[in-house]
């Protein structure tokens, strides 16, 4: 089977459908399933000659929407080598190119194209439409709904989804959706590589600061959606309140263990891109601004490699409050490293999570972040090891990589 993925980036800035997409080939690859991707990006970006598997870079996109005029050719002229086509992601120019390619070949090659799958990635979930600041992309959304988008779900012979939770969201966003079928095939991640093959200590090369010091880890993008600057203001609270304590118990040091307690405040590390942008520059400012968060917050920038890998292995918890996650790789990868996640019910794999004792789930609020802190700060070290182990099982019970891959294989072949 020949399958082609039609995305608008394979830049791992962009967030998880390009990563995921580099989770599942080789996998795939594996079990008999050749995969190809086009997509709109400079064929010169460094990040496109790491992979493995053939990528077609078209160039640059232009404007939001990511518009190339040379991606409905290519597909006019490649799509009938495969089997299966899925679309990643919509509401860019690569979900309508597919669609005005398919209508111009199918009128050559009647029924005999190939079967065509879209993988929304949680872009049909109704947070887009209704929070708050988003009124103008809600009304474009909407324009793109009734012209584009819902014309690709009528015409794709399945719709993708990675967790039951996103494919019953899907349902309340539109009232003309109406797909042909609605597929769960889960998601998952390739197995990270063991602690003790890591010997590079790029991390604590970086960031001397962080070296035998426990921290929490934030890995995602800067942006309001994530909820940093409710984790920086219910992080903050903390520290005051370990503050007024220490004025009235001298002996009390703001990083040792509090009355009852046998853990230590860990320092917040907050890794990912989108620093530059102007919602990151407040979040900057807030720290800066800030004498306590000064001393306890650390920016690193986006983390790969070996790098990605230090800090997870390395932190004592990952925290993600974020208002809206489809699936939100970064929190399985904490997982398989046997690391607790404490996440916003937003996050649309809470419910496993939870279910297994794997971290703690709270609302997406400063409150619900407070409780996030305060429910792991009351842990024992015990209870904190047990829930570490719990988050290894719970990603080899629902998010390896290897079931995942043969789930979307057997739904892309029996279709």
């Amino acid at each position: 089977m020949n399958i082609l993925r039609i995305i608008a980036s394979m830049n791992p800035a962009s967030g998880g459908p390009c990563q995921g997409i580099r989770n599942s080939i080789p996998e795939l690859e594996k079990i008999g399933a050749h995969n190809e991707v086009v997509c709109l990006d400079d064929p010169q970006e460094s990040f496109i000659k790491k992979d493995n598997f053939k990528i077609y870079a078209l160039g640059s996109g232009k404007t939001a929407w990511r518009y190339n005029n040379k991606l409905v050719p290519w597909l006019q002229n490649n799509l009938m080598r495969f089997d299966v086509i899925i679309v990643h992601g919509l509401w860019l120019y690569n979900g309508f190119a597919t669609l005005k390619a398919i209508k111009s070949l199918q009128k050559q090659h009647g029924e005999k194209i190939p079967r065509l799958f879209v993988m929304p990635h949680g872009m049909l979930d109704p947070y887009f439409q209704l929070t708050s600041g988003r009124k103008f992309k809600a009304l474009r959304n909407n324009v793109y709904w009734r012209f584009i988008e819902s014309k690709l779900i009528e015409r794709a012979d399945g719709v993708l989804f990675t967790t039951e939770t996103e494919l019953l969201l899907a349902r309340t966003t539109f009232k003309t959706y109406k797909p042909k079928k609605e597929l769960n095939v889960g998601y998952g991640i390739q197995e990270p590589p063991q602690f003790k093959t890591i010997t590079t200590q790029q991390f604590y090369n970086k960031f001397p600061l962080l070296k035998n010091k426990s921290f929490f880890l934030f890995l995602s993008r800067i942006h309001n959606k994530k909820g940093v600057d409710l984790l920086l203001k219910a992080y903050d609270k903390i520290l005051q309140q370990k503050r007024a304590l220490k004025k009235l118990t001298p002996t009390v040091e703001l990083f040792e263990p509090m009355e009852g307690q046998d853990n230590k405040l860990p320092l917040l590390v907050i890794a990912g891109p989108g620093l530059e942008s102007a919602y990151g520059i407040r979040m900057a400012k807030m720290v800066t601004s800030s004498k306590r968060l000064t001393n306890s917050v650390v920016f690193t920038g986006m983390l790969s490699g070996n790098m990605k890998w230090e800090a997870f292995y390395n932190c004592e918890a990952m925290i993600l409050p974020s208002h809206q996650e489809n699936f939100g790789i970064a929190v399985i990868e904490a997982l398989a490293c046997s690391k607790p996640v404490l996440i916003s019910n937003q996050v649309n794999t809470w419910r496993e999570i939870q279910q297994h004792k794997a971290g703690i789930v709270a609302p997406n609020t400063l409150k619900g972040t407070l409780d996030l802190l305060d429910q792991w700060n009351s842990l024992t070290g015990d209870q904190k090891t047990q829930m570490g182990e719990n988050a290894k099982e719970c990603f080899y019970e629902n998010f390896a990589i290897q079931p995942a891959a043969r789930r979307l294989y057997k739904v892309l072949k029996d279709e």
